[in-house]
């Protein structure tokens, strides 16, 4: 129970049970200097009267050899004060009488024990992270509802202390101007599809230099788009637009692979009509050279003997002419009548014989022979035959 508690007067900050008020200062030095005596090797006695050696009147003969060593002790233990530790991801700041003397790094550090010196530990590699979330206006006059996440760290921890007041404040304002200006300088369709990687670069690069300006000591790391998206009330034309824009994309696409899988294609038939059309050329013209050498060796036969290169010539159109034909015309010497050999018939006949059976063909002959009907037919064969001989 707190000692001034009401309801229990017997206690006191001192321990002592009676309430006559605190001790006597006289009687607290009196019992310090029997505890350092005994400490250095001195009697602790004495009545209690002040005549004793742990009176307050022999106080002063204790400011010689031990008074020095207590002076010493305690010059010690506020220089060891002094030393301090830095973590690996902290540096210390540390101020003399108040002002900025120089900036620790990690490990056991010293500096003038308090109050001369105080350190100010920062950590300078934690990066910290803060959201921005706001409706901006695009170049085109559109909303956006537009969120980005920040990530920093302290680069210069005396700045950060001393330069600015409220530097994490400050880094977010610079953040927001940033996005606002860029955000104000793009289009709507630019916002909310592919410029937004383009928008965060440009707003780490533009909030720097003005957190550089106020000397905040803060070093933005990374600016991420967490959503653009248009307002709610607006948000299902957008929707509509977008899919107008990805359909648009996609019939894009399929034209320029119908185009890739035809284009080969027609270069391919196109090569090949040029390259036959080349080849008829050539043909022709060697064609073309071929009979016009050999027009021109025949003129020279024919001016040496002309009678002589006209049969030549004439047999041997006869024989072009003739050899492409299937029929034989026969002119009879004494006779008017010509005779005809079906040359196309016989052949087809003769590819058909070949092709039956040998075996089924014979004895068909035999059954028509049996049945007395192939001696007619023979010998009327015969007779047609003969009359149109």
């Amino acid at each position: 129970m707190p000692w001034n508690e009401p309801g229990d007067g017997n206690k006191d900050p001192w321990g002592s049970n009676n309430d006559k008020g605190p001790p006597d200062l006289d009687e607290v030095v009196k019992k310090m200097q029997e505890k350092l005596g005994g400490l250095f090797g001195r009697g602790g006695g004495g009545d209690g009267s002040g005549s004793g050696p742990g009176s307050a009147s022999n106080l002063p003969k204790l400011g010689g050899i031990g008074g020095g060593v207590i002076a010493a002790l305690v010059l010690v233990l506020w220089l060891i004060s002094g030393f301090y530790i830095i973590a690996p991801a902290e540096e210390g700041v540390v101020l003399r009488f108040g002002k900025y003397l120089k900036t620790t790094n990690s490990g056991l550090q010293w500096r003038v024990p308090f109050p001369v010196d105080n350190v100010y530990k920062v950590d300078v590699q934690g990066i910290q992270n803060r959201s921005i979330r706001s409706l901006m206006l695009t170049q085109d006059e559109n909303f956006v509802d537009f969120e980005v996440n920040i990530q920093y760290r302290v680069m210069e921890p005396e700045k950060y202390l001393f330069k600015v007041t409220n530097p994490d404040r400050v880094l977010i304002h610079a953040t927001e101007a940033a996005i606002r200006e860029m955000i104000g300088r793009s289009r709507m369709d630019s916002v909310l599809t592919e410029g937004r990687e383009a928008i965060a670069l440009d707003v780490v690069r533009n909030a720097q230099e003005i957190v550089n300006a106020y000397e905040t000591g803060l070093l933005i790391t990374e600016v991420t788009v967490q959503n653009a998206q248009p307002p709610d009330a607006v948000q299902n034309a957008f929707a509509d637009v977008i899919r107008a824009r990805e359909d648009r994309e996609r019939f894009i696409n399929e034209a320029e692979a119908y185009s890739n899988e035809v284009i080969p294609v027609a270069r391919g038939e196109a090569a090949r009509l040029l390259a036959e059309a080349e080849a008829y050329m050539n043909q022709k013209v060697t064609i073309a050279e071929g009979e016009t050498s050999r027009f021109n060796q025949l003129l020279v036969e024919y001016k040496k003997a002309p009678k002589i290169t006209e049969q030549r010539l004439y047999i041997e159109a006869l024989e072009s002419v003739l050899s492409k034909s299937n029929k034989v015309l026969i002119d009879l010497e004494g006779g008017n009548n010509v005779l005809y050999l079906p040359l196309d018939q016989m052949l087809s006949q003769k590819r058909m014989q070949n092709i039956l059976d040998s075996t089924g063909q014979q004895l068909r002959i035999d059954r028509l022979n049996e049945n007395g009907e192939s001696g007619s037919r023979s010998s009327d064969t015969v007779r047609s035959r003969g009359r149109r001989l």
